[in-house]
């Protein structure tokens, strides 16, 4: 059996409704999850490994959506790999972030490795999907008034779609063993920077390169805790500092079709 956590949200509902029935589909709010036919649904929080547990037990193969952005996210996914391991999950395929390491640039990038690490020591066996920045949500990127800001300087990011992660997560999931152990960079096939990111939305879009003492300001209206003013600001220094640039052919060697660009997502009939 296949479990798909996360189903709920953008990745792992596309990663649920393209492998079907044969899974089970773990959610916060039973009501919100995909209407796959034959598949079954289990309702479990990360933070409770009692639930997990229950809900893992019988799986071999689980896809680790990670959680929502929050000051907690590694313990929840601490305990969310203690209780695999204790349902006696044989493969962990996790989805984590370009670069992660613990002095990464991207504050949230630090909590993927150190999920990496526990995951690593758990014993499971494991995969993991270290994707890059979303290609589908640079448009909400762009304030109100067309204008991109963010201290990025000259840096690139290679984006990747989520259509793309959710090929690649199934390629893994349906053949785990062929995977074991390895780290796989998802990405697009060409690394921009925001300036052109700006100019590919178009509509008069442009980008604004703030200095850092500018961002934290443009920011304090959100009146958002600082840790997650921290996290946007970095999303920026990241790309200026080089970590997000580098473009992988794992995509492609996984899903068997190219890595999508930002221009063919935008262009497509559905986007948006």
């Amino acid at each position: 059996m296949i479990v798909v956590s996360g189903a709920t949200g953008r990745l792992g509902g596309r990663v649920a409704r393209r492998l079907g029935g044969s899974t089970k589909l773990l959610v916060r709010d039973a009501k919100r999850a995909p209407q796959i036919e034959g598949a079954q649904v289990a309702v479990a929080e990360y933070a409770d490994g009692k639930a997990v547990e229950e809900a893992l037990r019988g799986a071999e193969t689980v896809l680790m959506v990670s959680a929502a952005e929050t000051p907690d996210r590694v313990a929840q996914h601490r305990s969310f790999v203690d209780a695999a391991k204790a349902a006696g999950v044989r493969h962990l395929v996790y989805t984590s972030f370009a670069g992660a390491a613990p002095e990464a640039t991207f504050t949230l990038a630090r909590d993927h490795w150190a999920t990496e690490e526990h995951i690593r020591a758990s014993g499971i066996g494991f995969t993991f999907l270290r994707d890059n920045l979303y290609a589908d949500f640079l448009p909400m990127m762009v304030g109100e008034d067309g204008v991109i800001r963010g201290p990025a300087g000259d840096g690139r990011a290679a984006v990747v779609t989520q259509d793309d992660i959710a090929d690649a997560a199934i390629a893994v999931l349906r053949e785990p063993a062929r995977h074991a152990g390895k780290t796989y960079d998802l990405t697009g096939p060409e690394a921009l920077t925001l300036a052109e990111v700006a100019e590919i939305i178009g509509g008069g879009v442009r980008y604004h390169a703030e200095s850092i003492e500018d961002a934290y300001a443009s920011r304090e209206r959100y009146r958002a805790p600082r840790w997650q003013v921290d996290a946007w600001v970095s999303t920026y220094t990241a790309i200026a500092a080089g970590e997000l640039e580098a473009v992988s052919g794992d995509v492609a060697a996984l899903s068997g079709h190219p890595a999508t660009s930002l221009r063919e997502l935008l262009s497509a009939p559905d986007a948006g």
